[in-house]
């Protein structure tokens, strides 16, 4: 029915300097009943489509090859009132950024000119991209989003501190879980297995079992600093790396219930996004300020420090052969290479040519497509002259070709984008 069962006891613990777990429900170690430089480039605008103000559609799917997103309804990520430390906020929140715009969920009978115009575009040979559904995920800002491995379901969390459990073929929510004190900024489902996990501002990383998620499997507590991110090792379904504001990394067991490992000082504090390396695991990159470092998953020894970025870096991402790791900062995108002899090189580099960038993921069957979302922040004038606004898009990058095409999509900062490559959406 979409709402949480009530839980039968509490999952919340203090923190300490070794990290604990409390568990709740099913044992996490239980097997699951379902397993679960470039050359810049010349820029191809898309025709502005008709749009109307009352029918905002924050949560977009898009396909057959192309990407979902999930934006909050302002270019403003974070709330001052959610936050305890300015300098993760500095983080997310833009100057002059738009209200919030609080508006009714919206049914999947609502319709939207922009639907019937120019939602199908070709990207590249043989590449379409197409809008497929939208619907109001939350009244509050959403921050994350993530597909399972078998595509069906997608995860989204956001400000409202509640993490949403969708069946992909109709956007109607499965589960909605109410555990956490603090604002989401995270949640990543398990590559193998039907668990996923959360990270939030309130210290902690729950984990779930996504066919029976009424309550979280574990709580992880340790960090001293808000929890900025989280992702499963690709290769190990017991493990669960998340790094906090103040720059530690802690690597998590699952069927222990405990911190397995801490690692402290190896990045600059304000962490913002970590990742590994898919298929292989062999390495754990993370964003912190205008850096990307690239850790040894086994021993933390920085192998590489990306420098290049001038701007804090919102987000990185993995191609899914572990090749490829992109970075964007609000004005810049660069491509890194992982090929045998080329470690560490920035091979593409996109810089921003109006609207400012914030996230971005790989198209799922085309590799040389890079899908960027974008916000656009008011532009104020002096004394008495109204604020203008540009509608923030997706930019769909041919790094191959060196060009783009921009495309309405949201009407607010797209906060998060993610891939299935079994479903292409």
């Amino acid at each position: 029915n979409g709402r949480k069962r009530k839980q039968p006891v509490s999952s919340s613990g203090p923190a300490n300097s070794s990290g604990t777990a409390n568990t709740a429900g099913p044992s996490p170690s239980s097997a699951p009943s379902t397993p679960s430089t470039h050359t810049p480039g010349d820029v191809i605008s898309m025709p502005a489509l008709p749009h109307s103000g009352s029918s905002s559609k924050p949560l977009m799917m898009f396909g057959a090859d192309g990407a979902g997103t999930l934006t909050s309804p302002s270019n403003q990520l974070w709330d001052d009132k959610d936050l305890e430390l300015q300098a993760d906020m500095d983080r997310f929140v833009e100057d002059g950024s738009l209200d919030d715009n609080v508006e009714s969920f919206l049914s999947h009978d609502d319709t939207d000119p922009r639907d019937a115009v120019g939602r199908c575009v070709d990207v590249t040979k043989g590449v379409t991209f197409m809008e497929l559904n939208s619907v109001r995920a939350s009244s509050s800002k959403v921050t994350c989003c993530h597909f399972s491995s078998d595509g069906k379901l997608l995860a989204s969390g956001g400000h409202d501190k509640k993490a949403v459990l969708w069946y992909t073929d109709t956007l109607k929510p499965k589960s909605t879980l109410e555990e956490h004190s603090c604002l989401i900024t995270d949640v990543r489902f398990s590559p193998s297995m039907s668990r996923f996990a959360t990270s939030s501002f309130d210290k902690t990383v729950r984990v779930w079992d996504a066919d029976s998620p009424g309550y979280s499997l574990r709580t992880f507590s340790g960090h001293s600093g808000n929890v900025m991110s989280l992702d499963f090792h690709p290769t190990k379904d017991d493990l669960i790396c998340s790094c906090d504001g103040d720059g530690e990394i802690r690597y998590w067991s699952i069927n222990h219930g405990s911190c397995a490992r801490v690692f402290k000082g190896g990045t600059a504090p304000g962490t913002a996004q970590l990742r590994f390396q898919p298929r292989f695991g062999k390495y754990l990159a993370l964003a912190a300020e205008n850096v990307v470092s690239i850790l040894d998953a086994e021993t933390q020894t920085c192998r590489h420090s990306l420098q290049g970025h001038t701007k804090l870096i919102h987000s990185v991402c993995w191609d899914l052969s572990g090749e490829l790791l992109a970075s964007v900062s609000e004005d810049s995108v660069r491509v890194w290479s992982f090929r045998s002899g080329s470690e560490g090189e920035c091979v593409h580099e996109l810089s921003c040519n109006g609207n400012k960038f914030h996230s971005c993921v790989f198209h799922p069957t085309s590799p040389s497509l890079l899908v960027i979302g974008c916000y656009q922040a008011s532009n104020f004038l002096v004394h008495l002259v109204r604020p203008t606004f540009t509608m923030p898009s997706l930019e769909l990058w041919n790094m191959t070709e060196g060009k783009t095409k921009t495309l309405s999509a949201h009407e607010g900062l797209i906060a998060a984008l993610a891939v299935s490559p079994v479903t292409g959406l």
